[in-house]
């Protein structure tokens, strides 16, 4: 079994619906490609034997400044792995990788946003690191906050 993560190539882009559902999602998925084709996102994947099973994305300008901050704080955005390999530490290897090429880049922050019901997500992200809550809300999908996690 050969395990990778790899920069998604723009190409490779419909490939990401093997971890999650871009036909329910399309406006996210509209969303993404545009951000990857400006250079506002980059996005690793997470292959087994080439096969797409997560991805996890930086983004560099956020328009919200508890998300994004210019040579400073960077957007963790879509951490995700395909349901069948849930809970087998691919979503921690992701952060840790996503973690060591911000500080190659220079940040000192990363941040993400997080549903206050998603135990197992919280529970991640805290291992990982990210201790600072600087947002607590809620939105048409529910109560969330934001955390920070210093590099």
């Amino acid at each position: 079994m050969i395990c990778e993560i790899c920069k998604l190539n723009i190409c490779d882009f419909a490939k990401c619906a093997n971890i999650w559902n871009m036909d329910k999602q399309k406006e996210l998925a509209t969303q993404f490609l545009s951000e990857l084709k400006s250079g506002n996102r980059i996005t690793y994947i997470y292959k087994i034997d080439g096969m797409f099973v997560g991805e996890i994305s930086l983004v560099f300008d956020e328009g919200d400044s508890d998300y994004t901050i210019k040579n400073q704080r960077v957007y963790v955005s879509r951490l995700v792995v395909k349901k069948t390999y849930r809970r087998t530490g691919i979503g921690k290897k992701l952060i840790e990788f996503i973690s060591d090429l911000a500080k190659e880049m220079k940040y000192r922050e990363l941040s993400i946003g997080v549903d206050m019901d998603n135990y197992p997500a919280l529970k991640l992200y805290a291992d990982q690191g990210f201790n600072k809550i600087i947002f607590v809300g809620e939105d048409e999908q529910g109560k969330y906050m934001k955390l920070i996690k210093e590099l």
